[in-house]
């Protein structure tokens, strides 16, 4: 089955369109775990707070090994689009399932084993480790919902569809605030009714976004297993998503060497490092809806060969990061002293925040490219590109803090982060023109 190619012009508009219900899906994602804390922190004690924390923790952790599947999900989706084949689509989006089907069974089978080297890792104290195993054994079991919304998520994107995952996300949240409310207050399930609300809506949720993409089932392509199984596909599917993999896992390397390297300056610097990180994930919530756009727009224009509409779409989704980046910068340096009050009651965080709000402050501006050309690249699926400026930027990541942190304490292990977004921009920079050449040519090797 074939499909009219999305051949829409690209505009300012157009791009804002797809962005900003990311950006608003972004921004409700930490009222829900502002919600679990504060409802179990109504039974008066500590236990429960620390075992939904840590529970929570171990599960992102374990769940982040598949968030490859949201990215290239939209790559190969939306160059499916753009080449107007509807079959593929379908296909893929089967594909995600399925492998967040095995992924979450594998999840269930070894939850004993998972769980208890997650604990070994990050010991807690019996009461809380006992009540955090409780809540584990009830969320395991949406394992394969949750996993299968990064398939799903990435799909909505891929086909511009944003709203619909700003509706998805407000109706997990809702759904998962009200059962908390319900289960904890009402009727007193404590942490197991944390568990258990955030189970249902994880069910709920993958339910209503494969209603939402329910466009890939049309014609019944979702079911042509030879398609779907095809070797020659899945092994791009599987170097895509490897690709990914490896540069998220370095990603994420990074920031954690970032935060262990910052404990070692005493705890006052550590809490300011943590109040300004916040800024970081604000900028992160903000700049990833306009990379988000870049990717759909980017990946339909390489499927439809169309280079023109690739340089388009870059550029002009990369106008709105820019000039995102720049008023998030201005209002981090005018507002951060207030953000930092808000966040933090103890005068020294507050002291040692302030002095390190400069880096916080410019961080946007200097790392704009880097989420862009993400965009562009996860887009256009020359993620073997992506994989290898990882690899380079970390190595000098790494080199700036032996340089600097010694030099310049924790001025210089935020010295070291900027290197490493600017060293991540210009990396994936100096590789564009090639991947803006093979569009409408002969492929190029990513």
């Amino acid at each position: 089955m074939q499909m009219a190619p999305a051949q829409d012009e690209i505009t300012l508009r157009r791009v804002l369109r797809i962005a900003l219900p990311i950006v608003l899906s972004n921004a409700t994602v930490p009222i829900l775990g502002a919600v679990d804390t504060g409802v179990v922190g109504q039974m008066g004690l500590a236990a429960p707070i620390g075992a939904v924390g840590i529970g929570a923790v171990i599960l992102a952790t374990l769940y982040f090994i598949f968030g490859f599947l949201r990215m290239g999900t939209t790559g190969l989706v939306a160059q499916a689009r753009g080449a107007g084949d509807a079959a593929e689509t379908g296909a893929l989006l089967m594909r995600g399932v399925l492998l967040a089907a095995a992924a979450g069974l594998v999840f269930i089978l070894l939850q004993t084993a998972l769980f208890w080297g997650a604990f070994a890792l990050a010991p807690a104290s019996p009461e809380v480790e006992a009540l955090a195993r409780d809540y584990l054994q009830i969320r395991v079991w949406g394992a394969p919902a949750t996993i299968a919304l990064y398939a799903v998520t990435g799909w909505l994107i891929a086909v511009e569809k944003t709203r619909a995952i700003f509706g998805l996300q407000i109706w997990m949240n809702g759904l998962n605030i009200a059962l908390d409310l319900w289960f904890v207050l009402g009727l007193d399930w404590g942490v197991e009714g944390v568990a258990i609300a955030t189970l249902i809506a994880e069910w709920t949720g993958v339910a209503l976004g494969l209603y939402l993409c329910r466009s890939a089932f049309a014609g019944r392509q979702w079911c042509d297993w030879p398609r779907v199984f095809d070797p020659t596909r899945i092994r791009r599917m599987a170097q895509v998503n490897g690709d990914i993999m490896v540069r998220s896992v370095l990603l994420t390397g990074s920031f954690t060497s970032f935060l262990f390297i910052g404990a070692k300056f005493g705890d006052v610097t550590l809490a300011a490092n943590q109040v300004l990180l916040q800024f970081v994930e604000i900028t992160a919530f903000a700049l990833d809806g306009f990379a988000f756009s870049a990717e759909a727009l980017v990946g339909s224009a390489v499927g439809a060969k169309n280079r023109l509409n690739l340089r388009r779409a870059a550029w002009i989704s990369s106008q709105w990061g820019v000039a995102s980046s720049v008023l998030l910068g201005l209002s981090f340096a005018l507002g951060g002293p207030f953000l930092i009050d808000l966040m933090a009651t103890a005068p020294e965080v507050r002291t040692a925040a302030r002095s390190y709000l400069v880096w916080a402050a410019v961080l946007p501006l200097i790392s704009v490219a880097s989420y862009m050309y993400d965009g562009i690249y996860i887009g256009a699926t020359w993620t073997g590109a992506m994989r290898r400026a990882m690899v380079h930027s970390v190595a000098i990541y790494l080199l700036a803090l032996l340089l600097l942190v010694p030099l310049l304490g924790n001025h210089g292990l935020w010295a070291g982060l900027l290197v490493l977004n600017v060293t991540r921009g210009l990396t994936l920079g100096l590789r564009y023109p090639g991947l803006e050449a093979s569009v409408g040519a002969k492929r190029l090797r990513p």
